[in-house]
């Protein structure tokens, strides 16, 4: 059985670990320790980081107090436990924090190792957690987690992102051209009225994205969690961080009137995917945040050729814009038998309704039945 180590900084993990070529922005070195030099994960926030480490790579794992920013959702498993006169949390958690992007669960985007998972089996159990969880598996990590032959086996989960793909459009006309009339003029429509307000776009990547630039996202983004009564999981340290270190896989869009900067939206994006993660606006603007997030990034991707953009979690209004209903997978364990045996039989249901969503989603796409 393969031997790891536990980090608690994941600075200290070995160069070796790290590939020349990182396999998604959130799995570089820079993103992860900027989250834990500047205070979003350890001491205070409820997500310890734990990290399995040997010579040749790394896997993120955090110690979780509770279960915000994780996007997969188990607030019913703990208030089952709470129930029982049992503690849910603390539970490990191996995925990037408050990132539901589908990726490798190592920094070298292998597979993990035979019999980790009778690895994180042995670690809950010798450090009291109530079990592991991995989360937004890529589709073979998926197959070889559902091949695992232990009596006590990963209960494999099932959602729904919507994602959208490029399918060798030479412009956003070009993509437009492939809806149905209707869609199409309600996409146009919206994109006129932005236009119509006064707003206007741009993109910035790379150097061209400056210390001031990353201070109006930031309270545009702050502004957004304002709104809803929430605070935010992440810090402005944290952003002009990545400026620093990692421009080159950002995009910034800001969008402005006469009166000046007014929202943002912030990405990432490698050789292949463009993924949308951050938006905050100062104003409330007619379909700004449908340009900015969507419009923008499916531009994005047709000039750069790249094949994908998953512009974050949830949103039904993503279906009309052109983004397709795919599948996201986790994996989890519980020490506890008879809450593994409970869980394992809710996520089948619920598999059964995901499918079934999957499907009518399927069904409102904008485009022609031959596209």
């Amino acid at each position: 059985m393969t031997e790891f180590i536990s980090l608690s900084d994941i600075e200290s993990a070995p160069a070796g670990v790290w590939p020349n070529t990182p396999v998604t922005p959130f799995m570089r070195q820079t993103f992860l320790a900027a989250l834990e030099r500047n205070g979003c994960v350890g001491p205070g926030t409820g997500w310890t980081p734990s990290h399995f480490c040997n010579d040749d790579l790394l896997i993120p794992a955090y110690v979780k107090d509770h279960s915000y920013g994780e996007y997969v959702f188990d607030w019913s498993w703990a208030e089952a436990y709470a129930r029982y006169g049992m503690d849910y949390y603390p539970k490990l958690l191996l995925s990037v924090p408050f990132t539901p992007v589908p990726g490798p669960a190592t920094s070298r985007g292998n597979e993990l190792p035979d019999n980790f998972a009778a690895v994180l089996n042995e670690h809950c159990h010798s450090q009291q957690l109530s079990g592991w969880h991995l989360n937004f598996t890529t589709s073979a990590l998926t197959e070889q987690l559902k091949q695992q032959q232990m009596p006590d086996c990963p209960h494999q989960r099932t959602g729904v992102q919507f994602h959208w793909f490029n399918r060798d459009y030479e412009s956003f006309e070009h993509y437009l051209a492939h809806f149905v009339s209707r869609k199409r003029k309600n996409t146009l429509k919206e994109r006129r009225s932005v236009s119509g307000q006064g707003y206007r776009c741009q993109r910035l990547t790379g150097t061209d994205i400056e210390a001031e630039h990353i201070h109006f996202f930031y309270q545009c983004y702050l502004n957004t969690y304002r709104e809803r009564r929430s605070t935010p999981y992440l810090n402005e340290d944290f952003f002009q961080q990545l400026r620093q270190q990692m421009s080159d896989q950002m995009l910034l869009v800001i969008c402005s009137n006469s009166e000046g900067p007014a929202a943002a939206a912030l990405c990432f994006y490698d050789q292949t995917h463009l993924y949308g993660r951050y938006w905050g606006a100062l104003v409330h603007a007619d379909a700004l945040h449908f340009e900015a997030c969507y419009y923008q990034g499916i531009e994005f991707c047709i000039e750069k050729g790249l094949k994908a953009f998953n512009p974050g979690t949830q949103g039904e209004h993503k279906i009309a814009r052109g983004f397709e209903p795919v599948l996201t997978h986790s994996f989890h364990w519980l020490a506890h038998p008879g809450f593994h045996q409970a869980v394992g039989d809710f996520v089948q249901e619920e598999r059964q309704h995901i499918l079934q969503y999957q499907q009518a989603a399927r069904a409102q796409l904008p485009f022609h039945r031959t596209s």
